[in-house]
């Protein structure tokens, strides 16, 4: 019997993973498809500080330093860059939005500089196109690899002796007592002292049941990869209505994205062909990102792919342990941008499982905070 079981193989289960494991526990990770699945690949990759939540902010600052060390510490290269993120405005409305954003966030202690010129964005970014006027730029932000990331995890993982256990869904909580004492799968059932759900979208079903509500919608994203080009584009961009983001691969391919509208289907019964992008979806994103960096205007097509985010209401992850349901522990609702918080996320939840303190205020993320006559917070592409 595991001391702890992971539900869900993406950067956020198996950096709690093997964090816990650390501590001289036995751990099982059960992942319905393969490890990755769903948006710890589809992800543009950001390590971003700029333009998070205030309540975010403290957590991405951290992670960002502890980025730099994943390399030592997992024993494998992630792809991890610190060469900056621009976010970008195409018109003197959207210019004002990012002059209002670096304020707020210089006045809670982030090195970001306003750009309020082409000739000075340029400077950093000289690919930039003609249609941008004005920029943010914080130089300590960067980008990472999602597929080098997630096996460089779960390398670290199978060598601490985490069991990775993927096509192994879990069907259900085991309750008894109150207390929550394990996992179903097809296979039978898997007792543990405690249990961590980090399955993204389908957190909210496995939660149900123990009348704990986790509100979440599902959009979908188009994601558009080049053939490999020429080294023209350090930075991750994105802009300020975050209609689209980008940044250029360390294998010269350039990945974007954009937001494509609701998924009505079952988040669980996804298919790569049923969320592969329409043609006019494609078009839509290349409109979009031609203008931003030329470049692309000639760059081959490689590959085109549809993924799923799990969006809360107010576009903040749950991080918790309820008291309600001891042995319990949640690490979900990450909205499209919980890539770059994957060191933290696994630490916080290491101490939530174990009952150690933080350094992080954790009210901001606990499930009972949601309002449910609170509007329905946008999908945002910060990048």
């Amino acid at each position: 019997m595991p001391d702890i079981i992971v539900i869900g193989g993406g950067i956020t289960g198996l950096a709690t993973a093997c964090s816990l494991a650390d501590a001289g526990l036995s751990i099982s990770l059960l992942e319905a498809r393969q490890l990755g699945a769903m948006a710890s690949t589809w992800t543009l990759g950001g390590v971003r500080q700029s333009g998070r939540d205030p309540a975010e902010l403290p957590l991405a600052r951290a992670a960002v330093a502890q980025w730099a060390e994943w390399p030592q510490i997992l024993g494998a290269e992630t792809g991890y860059r610190r060469r900056g993120n621009l976010r970008l405005a195409r018109n003197a409305g959207e210019a004002e939005t990012i002059r209002a954003m670096v304020q707020a966030q210089r006045a809670l202690g982030l090195e970001l500089e306003f750009l309020g010129n082409l000739k000075d964005i340029r400077s950093i970014a000289p690919a930039i196109g003609d249609g941008v006027v004005a920029a943010s730029y914080c130089p300590d932000d960067g980008h990472a690899d999602p597929d080098l990331t997630i096996a460089a995890l779960a390398g670290c993982a199978r060598r601490r002796g985490v069991i990775l256990q993927e096509r192994m869904p879990a069907l259900r909580l085991l309750v008894q007592a109150g207390r929550v004492i394990g996992v179903e799968t097809p296979v039978g059932r898997v007792h543990a002292d405690r249990v961590i759900v980090a399955c993204g979208l389908q957190s909210a079903a496995l939660l149900e049941p123990l009348g704990l509500g986790l509100p979440m919608v599902a959009k979908r994203v188009c994601v558009m990869q080049t053939t490999p080009q020429t080294p023209a584009f350090e930075q991750v961009f994105g802009v300020a209505n975050a209609d689209c983001a980008g940044r250029q691969e360390i294998d010269g391919r350039f990945r974007v994205t954009t937001g494509i509208g609701d998924w009505p289907g079952d988040p669980a019964r996804w298919s790569e062909a049923a969320l592969r992008p329409s043609f006019a979806d494609t078009a839509g994103l290349i409109a979009r990102t031609v203008p931003i960096l030329p470049l692309l205007a000639a760059a081959g097509l490689e590959r085109v792919w549809g993924g799923l985010i799990d969006l809360t209401p107010d576009a903040l992850p749950v991080l918790d342990a309820p008291d309600a349901c001891p042995g319990l522990v949640i690490g979900a609702g990450f909205s499209g941008h919980g890539f770059g918080l994957g060191p933290v996320s696994g630490q916080i939840l290491r101490a939530l499982a174990l009952g150690e303190a933080t350094p992080f205020a954790l009210a901001p993320f606990r499930l009972d905070r949601f309002d449910p006559a609170a509007a329905q917070a946008p999908l945002t592409l910060h990048g």
